[in-house]
């Protein structure tokens, strides 16, 4: 393994993740409305949020494929099939996250049309069965790749930790706003592992 291509695509994909999180925090967000007013941010700050992440997640994946690299393994054909049902799972998860929240509302396409109500508390559906359905869907589908190089493994190493800090600052702002009624979800429903029944009470 190269450990000076996996360290800078770590510390690439920190400065990232950096980026990212300031964005998602509200403390820009606040600025943001100070300088240009609520009704432009509550329009189109997803949507800039969104772009800036997918420009500036570029150079981390500019790396991983100009670094030096190496092969660390390649799946036999024999387990490329549970390989494939795994990407698929993950992939249906998160299809069935983005329908259930609305994948317009999630691009910030939806917004640019006018504010939308605030939004309720959502545990039904696959969100009965899992906290988090995007970042386990996105998990399947980059751990169960059919090949693994050195690069690629710094990468996934990163996107899996940012996924569990970010859940954790993310579920500190639920509990913020939902109090209880997030708490006692928190308590039934896992994190990233999804259960295979929903409960009852969802």
């Amino acid at each position: 393994m190269n450990l000076s291509s996996a360290g800078g695509i770590l510390l690439a994909f920190g400065l990232y993740a950096v980026l990212h999180s300031l964005l998602a925090g509200a403390g820009v967000k606040d600025w943001a409305t100070r300088r240009l007013g609520a009704a432009v941010v509550q329009r189109c700050y997803r949507l800039f949020f969104n772009v800036v992440g997918l420009v500036s997640l570029l150079p981390v994946l500019v790396l991983v494929a100009w670094l030096p690299d190496g092969l660390l393994y390649r799946l036999p054909v024999w387990a490329l099939p549970f390989s494939l049902l795994g990407q698929l799972a993950g992939l249906g998860l998160l299809a069935a996250s983005l329908r259930q929240t609305g994948i317009a509302d999630f691009l910030g396409f939806s917004q640019l049309a006018g504010p939308a109500a605030p939004g309720g508390l959502v545990t039904g559906g696959v969100y009965a069965r899992v906290r988090h359905p995007l970042y386990t869907g996105s998990l399947l589908v980059l751990w169960l790749l059919p090949w693994m190089s050195s690069n690629t493994l710094a990468l996934i190493v990163a996107i899996t930790l940012y996924f569990v800090v970010g859940s954790w600052f993310e579920e500190r702002k639920l509990e913020k706003a939902f109090g209880r009624a997030y708490q006692a979800y928190k308590e039934r429903t896992p994190a990233f592992i999804p259960r295979l029944t929903a409960p009852r009470n969802s």
